[in-house]
């Protein structure tokens, strides 16, 4: 008498079950874990950090973000279109305040561009104010694409900044912006699945593309970096490099007291997909989808990092 009922059951459709294509695993027993986001999340829930004691909640900004089938870790991504990004509030961002003269930090992400017609934010604590020559930002650390200001278009170019406003030489004088970032050799590619980090050891800041750090020296000219700051005020009085590029200042430390009147829009929250930039909240947005970001209290190595890549298993999400 239950058969017809059994087979109504058996015809109806399966509910979507989506499998990841990597190894979260990897992520989590890696050490110095701060926060790891598998974005398995429906749209309008936030996102919550896994793997630690600490959780962080990603917060949908400024409205629901969808999400949508394939991802390395949970089988899903989050699908940003350029006018969304998600955000840690500053008053919650716990231990992702990494900061302090012998800081370290590593990024380590998953992601597809689908544009890369101007600057990109990936990730990171990253404001920079209401644009050039403005030194009331509060920049920390942060992933970024396509600057091209100082050598990195279409390149992975992760940044530091220990003065939070605009880069300053060893006499005081300021750039326009924060002028500190590493450039990767490889052109990133749009529309395809990648991995891409950083790493910063409190002297040498590192750019990882697809798990690699490929190496790149300096050339002044190319790469618009003739200003004494690049060529002759890094390590032993010689050049900074391009990667890794030399940075011996540590990073930015917010003080509401101190910075009260010099930075009076307060410090930045923690981003993916855009940051606060010339004026604009949803600055250097990102159009795409993230499929795992991870950030550490300390510099990986180089086997670590290629060991991070491999977990997200990048080439089964094009097939």
């Amino acid at each position: 008498m239950f058969r017809p009922l059994a087979i109504l059951i058996l015809s109806l459709p399966q509910l979507h079950s989506a499998e990841p294509t990597g190894k979260a695993d990897v992520i989590l027993k890696t050490p110095g874990l701060v926060a790891f986001w598998d974005f398995s999340e429906k749209e309008g829930e936030p996102r919550i950090s896994k793997g630690t004691a600490q959780k962080h909640a990603l917060l949908e900004s400024p409205a629901p973000i969808p999400r949508v089938d394939g991802g390395p870790y949970s089988g899903f991504s989050t699908k940003l279109d350029g006018s969304h990004f998600l955000r840690v509030p500053r008053a919650k961002i716990g231990n992702l305040d990494i900061h302090g003269k012998d800081a370290q930090v590593t990024l380590f992400t998953v992601i597809r561009v689908d544009e890369m017609k101007k600057g990109v934010t990936v990730a990171g604590i990253w404001s920079e104010g209401k644009g050039a020559n403005d030194d009331g930002g509060t920049r920390q650390y942060s992933l970024l694409l396509n600057m091209g200001m100082y050598g990195g278009p279409k390149r992975l170019v992760p940044h530091i900044s220990a003065e939070g406003g605009v880069t300053r030489r060893a006499d005081g004088s300021g750039f326009p912006w924060c002028a500190d970032y590493a450039v990767n050799q490889s052109e990133i590619p749009v529309g395809k699945w990648v991995t891409l980090g950083s790493t910063y050891d409190g002297k040498y800041l590192r750019a990882y593309f697809n798990g690699v750090m490929e190496p790149r020296a300096l050339d002044p000219v190319k790469d618009r970096r003739n200003d004494p700051y690049f060529i002759r005020e890094g390590r032993d009085g010689k050049d900074r490099g391009m990667n890794p590029y030399y940075h011996g200042r540590g990073i930015f430390t917010y003080d509401a007291e101190k910075h009260a009147e010099t930075k009076p829009d307060g410090a930045a929250d923690f981003t993916v997909g855009a940051c606060y930039a010339v004026g604009h909240k949803v600055g250097n947005p990102l159009i795409g989808l993230v499929g795992g970001v991870a950030v550490f209290n300390r510099a990986l190595t180089d086997e670590e990092m290629k060991a991070l890549h491999d977990s997200a298993n990048i080439g089964a999400l094009e097939k």
